[in-house]
């Protein structure tokens, strides 16, 4: 059995637009009719959903069948998290709160195994039980990991985040990066658009993908527009809220 390939890492490398959808209601019911829609990439939140490595390995398996590619968002980059959802089978990691290049570095290194990082072997799902047998030689490959950054201080170290060796794509947080600036539920902001706007360009000159997350149609294609390589444009949960109060007043005006 060979190792699966990466087609969103590959993606990515090519310079192919990625267009996405979060995934916040935990379910793998609902990530699979998400995945059915043909979106480039799901996002499966573990950091602001109630998700844990269950309802998670759930996703993952419901998603597979699909052509959409999952991406794991971990609530901190914990070594021992990391290693948790690699195990599980997934490929790519949305590394939350990315702050320095060090950080980088080690997420890097928790994502690689040894001689060059730090995570740990064991046969599990990821290798289909040791059915792949030169998964330990070849995971690192197809691993792609991006970093998200959300604050000022993130921003600062950007060019030495985006230029860390291993790191796939830098992802812009606009909800903590608005409050961070004093802008706190208004991601909208001229100063904080002015600052997602400079960094895609200063992700791009460093040779990687940006992406970002927004429900605002208008942004997202702006967004698109001034070069984000990989972008979420919409929610699982918000389309259902959406959806639900718009066919509610509809029969209220009646």
């Amino acid at each position: 059995m060979d190792l699966p390939l990466n087609p969103f890492k590959a993606a990515l490398r090519a310079g192919q637009t990625q267009l996405g959808l979060w995934l916040s209601l935990a379910n793998a019911y609902t990530a699979e009719i998400c995945a059915g829609a043909g979106y480039d990439w799901l996002l499966i939140d573990g950091e602001h959903a109630p998700n844990d490595l269950r309802t998670i390995l759930a996703q993952l398996q419901a998603i597979a069948a699909y052509s959409a590619h999952a991406v794991v968002r971990p609530p901190i980059g914990d070594p021992v998290i990391i290693k948790q959802y690699l195990d599980l089978g997934a490929q790519t990691l949305l590394i939350p709160m990315v702050e320095s290049g060090e950080q980088a570095e080690r997420l890097v290194q928790a994502t690689r195994y040894p001689p060059k990082g730090i995570r740990g072997v064991a046969a599990g799902r990821a290798s289909r039980w040791g059915r792949v047998p030169r998964y330990l030689h070849e995971a690192d490959r197809e691993i792609c990991l991006l970093v998200q950054v959300e604050t000022r201080k993130g921003l600062a170290a950007l060019e030495a985040i985006a230029a860390t060796e291993g790191v796939d794509g830098v992802f812009i947080g606009p909800s903590d990066l608005s409050a961070d600036m004093g802008h706190a539920g208004n991601p909208t902001h001229p100063d904080v658009q002015h600052e997602i706007e400079r960094a895609a360009v200063r992700i791009q000159a460093a040779g990687k993908p940006a992406g970002i997350l927004t429900t605002n149609e208008a942004l997202a294609r702006r967004c698109l527009e001034i070069g984000y390589g990989f972008v979420a444009v919409g929610t699982d949960a918000g389309l259902l809220a959406r959806g639900t109060d718009e066919l509610l007043r509809k029969f209220r005006q009646h």
